[in-house]
């Protein structure tokens, strides 16, 4: 018969070996060292194995297969305390999990930042992330797959969708520093980009079928999503609009170059908290939309980051000779 030993039993257990002998295990545990020796004894014989040496000690010392048992045990008993955990939030009206859908025009740092700290704030609340492109955020919604959602451009007006504007984003045109655009030493014309690959994602979601935003070339390059779009104009294999949170870091590198083209509209918009009529945020959900309006409302707007790009692509002033 395989051995069943119970919690009460694991936590003695645990007690002991932890204190380092029955006497202050039984004060721990408030139980007389009597029945603390019984329990172990009995686990003992459940185990079929001895867990102490006892024999020419003072002090209970722990035998091979006591140690291997007490990495086990603590795992036992930590999975207790966050089944434990878990309840009692669920009891105070916490989510068992939360789910999210955020656009990859959501700063990715800001994104991170509200996500450690949402961790540290509900270690016993799961957490379903998807990032996305477009649609996507609203049509998770939209679907029941996301309770809330964090993005830009309602693309679908719905009275069942409640939407809050929480932040601010915008798309700046840009190529890889080799490309024929970023040679031209002087504003770009409609003309100048007509015949170049642009670089389009595709909406997964469907909900911007038949429409494209800021596609201005003939010759166009669809692909599936922002990560892939962005290596392949650092590659230099076309040209077009990134998120400025995503392609900071490359202008300041110089891995990218933004493209002065009046053509494409590079005005700001906004950014959503995005979720069900019928379906109302829980304590961390309601948190996790506070914190990223907190965030966003610090980031930088359009004439702030131009001016900080400008600043970087400045000569440097050279030192006066002695």
């Amino acid at each position: 018969m395989l051995p069943n030993p119970t919690l009460d039993q694991l936590q003695v257990f645990l007690t002991v070996a932890e204190t380092g002998s029955f006497s202050a295990a039984s004060r721990a545990l408030n139980r007389a060292q009597s029945v603390v020796s019984y329990t172990i004894a009995n686990l003992e014989a459940q185990l079929e194995v001895p867990l102490f040496e006892r024999s020419g000690a003072r002090q209970p010392k722990l035998t091979e297969a006591g140690k291997a048992m007490l990495e086990d045990a603590r795992r036992i008993l930590g999975d207790l305390q966050v089944m434990r955990a878990r309840v009692k939030s669920l009891r105070e009206g916490l989510e068992a999990e939360v789910s999210v859908a955020i656009s990859v025009m959501v700063p990715s740092r800001a994104m991170v930042a509200v996500l450690h700290e949402f961790r540290e704030r509900f270690p016993s609340v799961s957490l379903n992330l998807n990032v996305g492109e477009l649609g996507m955020v609203m049509d998770l919604v939209l679907s029941g797959k996301a309770s809330i959602g964090i993005g830009g451009a309602v693309l679908k007006q719905d009275d069942s969708i409640i939407t809050e504007r929480i932040g601010h984003s915008f798309m700046l045109p840009v190529a890889a520093p080799n490309h024929p655009l970023a040679r031209i030493d002087r504003p770009l014309t409609l003309g100048d980009v007509r015949e170049e690959v642009q670089l389009v994602v595709t909406d997964a979601s469907g909900l911007t079928k038949g429409r494209d935003f800021n596609v201005l070339s003939y010759k166009k390059w669809r692909v599936s999503d922002i990560a892939t779009k962005h290596q392949l104009i650092k590659a230099g294999l076309g040209w077009g609009g990134l998120p400025a949170s995503i392609m900071h870091d490359d202008l300041r590198s110089g891995a990218l170059v933004h493209l002065d083209l009046d053509a494409y509209e590079q005005g700001e918009y906004p950014i959503y908290s995005v979720r069900q009529l019928a379906n109302p945020p829980g304590p961390a959900a309601s948190w996790m939309i506070d914190a990223f309006r907190a965030r966003l409302s610090h980031c930088p707007n359009q004439a702030a980051f131009h001016a900080e790009m400008s600043e970087l692509q400045q000569p440097a002033t050279p030192l006066a000779a002695e």
